[in-house]
């Protein structure tokens, strides 16, 4: 895996922004929809990078790929987005190596997620792996590591109680609905937009209030339908969308689009409005707020709510860390003798041409030589031999670049 142009070894890198530095505005700027997506992996063909996934959620927006330099994997991010270089370096973060590895894994398993424990991450780094190796730009380290991930995820959901009474953004989102709206159950809910957070949010929506005043719009009407028939729910036409605004109590957008689809041009209104704007980049105009009557919530809002929910989450952290560490730990040993395998299978081939060159001589030498039980015997000692190099090079305090030119050095591999 080395570009055309030098032979500077390549390292892992993670290249993005999250919530904790970047606020919705920011993260908007750099969000990646999935053209943006597609026409970066076209660029990183073109320029000669060929491993990487890219994931952007409405908390984050991330490139994990090998590069000679992380400005490889920044200039795609700036190209295909709306960010700046100036903005990345003022919000952005780099890993390298070791800290990447270990910056997935705490993504993917939930504890670097803006709500403790939401585990809607995962999912993202699946697909964004599935695209990039149907572009073929997913090579054997990454497609381990994020299977190793993945394994991580599922060990941490399933073993520990780090994600007990599922939270999540939609989940917050209702939870507020829930606490500021009285007599919800009797109250007009509409729901713009019908994507992954729409849903999940529709879904906690008919849950927790008992309501079925809800009204799902969407651009394209067989979605919303597709929802509304799992829940028995209304569906409005597009073009209803400002008589619908001026019927609701409530109003939560959770569109895809890039730029505001609801602004105070449209409001007309009879009474208050709650509007709870969950998409990145935003889909409400802050201009609504200059309207009586209106209040407007957004994801980052939602995301600062702490209940008592949250605050048993964090009692796992520990038995979750102790999870990555484990999958964490049997990546970095996949890779170690990934890394030496190419050594010991030369050593071994060595190994074995000494054996018969020296068969070759004892057979001449004696007269009722056993050729099979020489062999057994000669192979089971090449066996014991790699595998005590092997174990050396496993070891944690191995240095193992060093050690790899030693064998190499004493035993002349590279010079069959």
């Amino acid at each position: 895996m080395n570009n055309s142009n030098t032979n500077k070894p390549l390292s892992f890198y993670v290249v993005g922004l999250s919530y904790k530095k970047a606020d919705a505005e920011m993260r908007g700027k750099f969000s990646l929809d999935e053209k943006a997506k597609n026409d970066l992996l076209q660029q990183a063909k073109t320029e000669h990078i060929d491993s990487l996934v890219t994931i952007s959620t409405c908390n984050r927006t991330e490139i994990y790929g090998f590069a000679q330099h992380p400005f490889q994997l920044i200039k795609l991010l700036c190209d295909n987005s709306q960010g700046s270089v100036e903005d990345f370096q003022r919000v952005a973060y780099v890993y390298k190596n070791r800290e990447a590895i270990d910056h997935i894994f705490r993504v993917g398993t939930g504890l670097d997620s803006q709500i403790l424990g939401d585990f809607e991450i995962i999912s993202q780094i699946k697909q964004g792996f599935v695209d990039s190796k149907k572009e073929s730009l997913a090579n054997a380290y990454l497609e381990r590591l994020t299977n190793a991930v993945i394994q991580a995820s599922k060990r941490v959901k399933n073993e520990t109680e780090i994600s007990s009474g599922a939270t999540s953004v939609s989940f917050a989102a209702v939870q507020y609905i829930m606490n500021n709206i009285p007599d919800i159950g009797n109250k007009k809910i509409l729901l713009f937009g019908t994507g992954k957070i729409g849903r999940n949010t529709c879904e906690n929506l008919v849950k927790h209030t008992k309501n079925d005043h809800i009204v799902l719009i969407n651009r394209t009407k067989e979605k919303a339908e597709k929802i509304a028939g799992k829940f028995n729910l209304i569906v409005k036409d597009y073009a209803d969308l400002q008589v619908e605004i001026q019927n609701a109590d409530v109003l939560v957008v959770a569109t895809g689009a890039q730029n505001p689809t609801v602004d105070a041009a449209i409001l007309n209104l009879k009474k208050p409005l709650l509007i709870l704007d969950l998409s990145i980049p935003k889909n409400v105009n802050e201009d609504v707020r200059n309207i009586d009557g209106v209040t407007l919530i957004h994801m980052d809002h939602l995301s600062q709510i702490t209940d008592e929910t949250l605050e048993k989450r964090k009692q796992h952290i520990p038995a979750a860390e102790k999870i990555i560490t484990e999958v964490a730990d049997e990546f970095a040993g996949w890779t170690k003798a990934r890394k030496f395998a190419p050594t010991i299978h030369s050593l071994k081939e060595k190994l074995a041409d000494i054996k018969k060159a020296e068969l070759n001589y004892q057979r001449k030498k004696f007269e009722n030589f056993n050729e099979e039980q020489a062999e057994i015997i000669s192979n089971r000692i090449i066996q014991k031999i790699t595998t005590h190099f092997a174990n050396h090079l496993k070891d944690e305090d191995t240095m193992v670049d060093e050690s790899i030119q030693w064998i190499e050095k004493v035993f002349r591999l590279n010079n069959n």
